[in-house]
């Protein structure tokens, strides 16, 4: 886990589906300068092989590996692909499963309708699907949503969505995860419920779940202190083989 570079621990942070750095803003805050955290751009690709291959080739031999969202399916083809340079993952509101036919046509329509030009990246009226009632008026979570939407754009939606809807089936790769694991979720999850993080937990050998109360989709920008505790505590945790 240590970057030669810095003989700081690395952390490489995936993001979702139109989200930037400023998703894990209160994480990097709260991180500084012990931690030498990157964010991937995850929004220049239209498959997850070529999302993981990118972030690998600007990677540390070695790092620590959180992916939110969308960012999960990519943590898990990065462990598809070099399971030995990832020291501890961490699974935020994310899922192992490929897309369901009313998913994937769901996504369908939408990108019929970005490349119609009628794309309005994240609106007031999708919010509800995305965070927890208590944080709708909360300028802090709902700004920088808006915010990066807009930067990633049209294009980038469409190269997002064409990715995710052509991810793999990941279970078969939850029992053979050997390092610290920390499985995170909002209890009022929409998007990706508690069930699905429940079953990666239920799967990864000694895994950690968390399950975080009064909070949706976005939980690091939602309870941002109770996301940073759990990082802490996974970014400290003792290997398996160390115990």
């Amino acid at each position: 886990m240590e970057d030669a570079r810095t003989d700081r621990p690395a952390l490489l942070l995936c993001p979702g589906l139109l989200n930037d750095a400023r998703v894990f803003a209160p994480q990097l805050a709260a991180l500084g300068a012990r931690i030498d955290s990157r964010v991937a751009d995850l929004a220049s690709s239209d498959s997850l092989a070529e999302m993981a291959e990118a972030v690998l080739a600007q990677a540390p031999p070695r790092f620590a590996l959180l992916g939110f969202s969308m960012g999960g399916y990519v943590a898990f083809e990065i462990l598809r692909r070099a399971p030995e340079r990832v020291t501890r993952v961490a699974l935020l509101d994310t899922s192992a499963r490929p897309d369901t036919p009313v998913q994937t046509a769901q996504r369908q329509a939408l990108l019929r309708l970005a490349r119609t030009g009628t794309f309005k990246g994240v609106t007031p009226r999708l919010l509800p699907r995305l965070v927890h009632p208590s944080r709708l008026a909360d300028p802090t979570v709902t700004e920088p949503i808006f915010a990066m939407a807009a930067s990633i754009g049209r294009d980038g939606f469409l190269r997002q969505q064409t990715a995710i809807m052509g991810r793999p089936d990941n279970r078969s790769l939850l029992a053979a995860i050997r390092v610290p694991t920390l499985v995170l979720c909002g209890r009022d999850d929409q998007l990706t419920p508690p069930a699905l993080s429940q079953e990666i937990a239920a799967a990864v050998p000694g895994a950690e779940l968390v399950l975080v109360d009064d909070c949706g989709h976005v939980s690091p920008l939602e309870r941002p202190d109770i996301v940073t505790a759990a990082l802490e505590a996974w970014l400290s945790a003792r290997p398996p083989a160390e115990r």
